[in-house]
């Protein structure tokens, strides 16, 4: 009944935003920048903000509980915590879930004098978790929230019990995407300076994306054109940049790569890279989804996750048995 009752909630919510925004458009602005949060919420998640001195995290967080394992989940360059709630829904009853906002994206401020490399947005993570007083975690990331997963599992073994990487940047692949031929060229697709731009770009973050109105995609679209200063110098930071090509064999944590085959922006090739570097893999390619399985396919993804984390061996830690979440409230 609680689920029906959300997705009530949830559709009306829908039509009055399309409503306001369709009558007020300033207003439908504001009223899409919170919808998102309203539905995290009916998820099972709240929105808080953690300080770890360089600079204050956003970030949603389910329920906590001594019994229920972490999961931090991570999401890709110029998107935000919000591409997760539709996926994170499915595992809230068994896993404490945590979702920060990368520095520079969603809810959590931009610096320009700050590091966006791989290796420095996987420090920040550690010092929250810390922060959380959380000992260890189950990392799951998608694209540049891959990369980072991927290096946090590598930099911080002990502090990781296994990863899920989504179509992860962070490795070269040996055929190019469309992404990489439009760099070649000197243009970087998520370099959004008009409408026209955002419309082309948009069906290269995914093959099966969610129906979104109009209003919505304007929104979006307005959003990149505005901050691509900021994605700019991030992009810079990070892409082509700490590769791991060399030290996949680092990552000795379990790990479930998955990868949509339609993906315009990595090229799914770069599977077997990943696959030639990493001994405990588990790898699962998905015909007619793209850059981003846990938006297009939320359940469908969700469910081979828990089948990964219920078929992981046990963990033997007296301090931390089973990598259970231990933490304070703050």
């Amino acid at each position: 009944m609680k689920k029906i009752s959300s997705i009530v909630v949830i559709s009306m919510l829908a039509l009055s935003t399309i409503w306001v925004a369709t009558t007020y458009p300033k207003i439908g602005h504001i009223a899409y920048e919170n919808a998102t949060d309203i539905e995290a919420s009916l998820f099972g998640f709240q929105q808080k903000e953690a300080d770890i001195g360089e600079l204050s995290l956003s970030y949603y967080e389910s329920e906590r509980s001594a019994n229920k394992p972490t999961l931090l989940l991570l999401h890709g360059y110029s998107a935000d915590k919000d591409v997760w709630p539709r996926f994170a829904r499915h595992l809230v009853d068994d896993y404490h879930i945590i979702i920060p906002d990368f520095a520079g994206h969603g809810d959590t401020e931009f610096n320009k004098d700050w590091n966006y490399s791989a290796p420095k947005q996987a420090e920040r993570l550690l010092t929250l978790i810390d922060k959380l007083k959380i000992q260890q975690v189950h990392v799951a990331g998608n694209s540049m929230g891959g990369f980072i997963a991927a290096y946090f599992a590598k930099d911080y073994p002990e502090r990781t019990l296994s990863a899920l990487l989504i179509d992860p940047a962070g490795v070269h692949s040996s055929e190019p995407s469309d992404m990489g031929n439009m760099l070649a060229q000197g243009r970087n697709p998520f370099e959004i300076h008009n409408d026209e731009e955002f419309a082309e770009f948009y069906p290269m973050t995914m093959a099966n994306p969610p129906w979104l109105p109009g209003f919505v995609l304007a929104a979006i679209s307005e959003g990149y054109q505005q901050r691509q200063p900021r994605l700019k110098q991030i992009f810079a930071d990070f892409h082509e940049k700490d590769m791991l090509d060399s030290q996949l064999n680092d990552i000795n944590v379990p790990v479930l790569l998955l990868w949509g085959q339609e993906d315009r922006l990595i090229h799914v090739s770069s599977v077997d890279v990943w696959k030639a570097g990493i001994t405990n893999i588990q790898v699962e390619v998905w015909q007619g989804i793209g850059h981003m399985p846990m938006v297009e396919a939320p359940a469908r993804t969700a469910t081979l996750y828990k089948s990964f984390l219920k078929n992981l061996p046990q963990i033997s830690d007296n301090s931390n048995p089973n990598g259970v979440a231990q933490h304070e409230e703050l």
